[in-house]
């Protein structure tokens, strides 16, 4: 049987956290050649690489990431072990690993998450922003325990993942007041050669408002795509254009980002989505958010 050498995944494990070989060394009072030669000796036992070089920095490989999450479990879990002979609190929150598609709606992401921080167990939130790819590639590692997407599992994308509709709900479409104003009359063909602010083309809600537009004889002056959310609010907010949003979370566009309504399209449903690995949802807090979705946040659709 093959015994893993808790020693050299240690290092790796400090490195990770120190940020860089050098500060590992300083940490572990060690030379920078003996960590460097630790952690190539746990690549070689579980033939994989852990980092890759980017530029000059050394980033995590995907194999890297794994082997990290497993690595803080052990550590974390023997430091609470010194701590208990202590006499000291070991208690410690369970952990939710969550993606959020860089698509997503900020507000939309926060909403659906704060159910897991309300549980009577206390939850830690461990939330990382990426492409849908590269979080569904995390998520068939077991590196996160779900994604949350505005768009089901590519079925082109080759990874074995489940889609659980958390909700949907109709769009807005938001402007400075005097923008708001002049387009609210004869909506929606007061949009015709309006400016506008979207969603990269690649996004669902993108190719939707898009086909409503068209059916409706409207053609939009496009001032800019973004594929950050908050970013594209943040350039309406400044008056740069009209700009779209879930319905669900009206409220808290206009008023977080100063702006009023132009008129409600729907017709154009966003869906949002949370992706795992499990057919059924089992982790907890995975279990709360999604009943708050269904039960308040998605209640009126």
């Amino acid at each position: 049987m093959d015994w893993l050498n808790y020693h050299h995944l240690l290092y790796f494990w400090t490195v990770v956290r120190e940020g860089s070989v050098v500060a590992a060394g300083r940490k572990l009072r060690l030379s920078q050649p003996t960590v460097t030669g630790q952690v190539r000796a746990l690549e070689e036992s579980l033939g994989e690489k852990l980092f890759e070089r980017a530029g000059r920095k050394l980033v995590l490989t995907e194999v890297g990431r794994y082997v990290y999450r497993y690595a803080d479990e052990i550590f974390t879990l023997g430091h609470e072990l010194q701590n208990g002979l202590k006499g000291m609190p070991t208690a410690r929150p369970r952990k939710l690993l969550v993606g959020v598609a860089e698509v997503m709606p900020k507000l939309i992401a926060h909403r659906l998450l704060e159910p897991a921080l309300r549980m009577s167990e206390e939850v830690q939130l461990i939330c990382t922003e990426d492409r849908t790819d590269k979080l569904l590639s995390d998520l068939s590692l077991h590196a996160l325990d779900l994604v949350l997407s505005d768009s089901p599992v590519p079925p082109a994308s080759g990874i074995r993942a489940y889609n659980h509709l958390l909700g949907e709900c109709g769009m807005t479409l938001f402007a400075t007041a005097r923008l708001a104003k002049t387009l609210r009359r004869g909506f929606p063909k007061s949009l015709d050669a309006a400016p506008f602010l979207l969603p990269a083309e690649a996004t669902s809600s993108r190719r939707s408002l898009m086909q409503w537009m068209e059916a409706q004889g409207v053609r939009p002056r496009v001032r800019g795509e973004f594929q950050d959310s908050a970013l594209m609010k943040a350039f309406g907010q400044a008056g740069e254009g009209v700009f779209p949003g879930p319905s669900v979370i009206e409220a808290e566009i206009t008023a977080q980002y100063n702006v009023e309504v132009v008129g409600r399209v729907e017709a154009v449903r966003e869906h949002f989505y949370a992706l795992t690995v499990e057919r059924r949802l089992r982790h907890p807090a995975a279990v709360a958010i999604s009943e708050a979705a269904r039960t308040q946040l998605f209640r009126q659709g």
